[in-house]
């Protein structure tokens, strides 16, 4: 069986397109056509597909897992892509992997941690000293201060520092309001800068 399907698939790459049935060779191409697509608008983003998963596994087989979840999924569904912004795309769709996974795994108190927004907003003015104290913390210490945020606002935190997204997109990948989005990003750098002094990075300017 093995070996009629792999002479089959050479069959098929060889032949002659002209040669085909017409509704086979339509729908051959169509296919073929849909997987071209799908491989310009996904295949770029995958690093920051895998950068994203791994932060919120904190593993690497996780992340891997996640990751190939994901890549099913948006393939899949890739017909519903309406073509603009493909890398908010695939991240909303690893996003939503990821809490699958969570659940699967029964870490579902992680998620469900309660969390008062009005309560954690601050100003937005008050980033500046927290962007200086990033500034001097090492690459060890702020990998183990974004991996001890909670999940909310570690999610919020990788997609704006570090994948670069605008608080429009970040809101769109994790379904929540923009105001959720500030709120949690001011709390998520507040905790931060704790970690960081607390393990020995300075406030202010030499």
């Amino acid at each position: 069986m093995a070996s009629q399907a792999a002479a089959l698939r050479v069959t098929i790459l060889e032949a002659d397109p002209l040669a085909m049935p017409i509704p086979f060779r339509d729908r051959f191409f169509r296919q073929d056509d849909r997987r071209s697509r799908f491989d310009r608008a996904v295949l770029p983003h995958l690093d920051a597909a895998y950068d994203l998963a791994r932060w919120l596994t904190r593993e690497d087989q996780d992340a891997e897992d996640v990751l190939q979840t994901a890549c099913v999924r948006a393939l899949q569904f890739f017909d519903s892509f309406q073509g603009v912004n493909a890398r908010a795309w695939l991240l909303t769709i690893v996003r939503n992997s990821f809490y699958d996974w969570l659940r699967q795994q029964r870490r579902g108190r992680e998620i469900d941690d309660p969390f008062d927004e009005e309560i954690h907003a601050t100003e937005a003015g008050a980033a500046e000293p927290e962007a200086e104290l990033l500034r001097r913390a090492d690459s060890r210490l702020l990998r183990l201060g974004f991996e001890a945020l909670p999940l909310p606002l570690r999610e919020a935190m990788v997609l704006r520092e570090l994948e670069g997204l605008s608080y429009k997109e970040i809101a769109a990948v994790a379904a929540i309001p923009i105001g959720t989005v500030m709120s949690r990003l001011s709390r998520a750098r507040r905790q931060l800068q704790d970690f960081l002094i607390a393990h020995g990075v300075k406030e202010g300017r030499p």
